[in-house]
């Protein structure tokens, strides 16, 4: 019998294995910039306990194993800002992506209190910025990272979930 993937909160139990998701996940982007300081390769678990238990940090688990992660947090003008979402490389282009952003931005607009998603992907992750397109993100500029990876910045305005109704 196959176990299906949940999502739900991480919780601090969950922070080793985000940290040891992350740093297997971005590997092939730090492959593709030739850059191994980007930020997620050297967060540390420190840091990323401190992330779970402060700011919003969703997973996908399949059974107890953390498949994949994402991050946000609400800044002061109400644009929730989205990042670092991965999934395990042997369960990538089955949608758990899409459910992880969109997991992501319904916890950060619960209440209204997002106005707006921001979140940026490297200017070659082809992939990555696919994903967010078909989401509805936009490109809304440019920048550098601290690790020196060019990167574009997409936004989209946050949307209260609708209901179906049926007859």
């Amino acid at each position: 019998m196959g176990m299906s993937v949940t999502i739900s909160a991480a919780t601090a139990r969950d922070a080793e294995q985000i940290f040891r998701l992350q740093y297997l996940c971005f590997q092939s982007e730090a492959e593709l910039y030739g850059n191994y300081r980007i930020a997620p390769l050297v967060q540390t678990l420190a840091s990323v306990r401190d992330e779970v238990a402060t700011d919003l940090v969703c997973v996908a688990r399949l059974g107890e194993e953390v498949v994949g992660s994402v991050c946000g947090s609400l800044d002061e003008e109400g644009v929730g800002r989205i990042g670092r979402l991965c999934v395990h490389p042997r369960l990538q282009g089955h949608g758990l992506g899409t459910r992880l952003l969109r997991a992501a931005e319904s916890a950060l607009v619960d209440g209204g209190a997002a106005t707006r998603f921001r979140l940026s992907a490297g200017e070659r992750s082809e992939g990555n910025l696919r994903l967010y397109r078909k989401a509805g993100y936009a490109r809304v500029g440019d920048t550098t990272g601290e690790d020196g990876v060019r990167l574009i910045l997409l936004e989209k305005p946050a949307v209260a979930p609708e209901f179906v109704t049926s007859a």
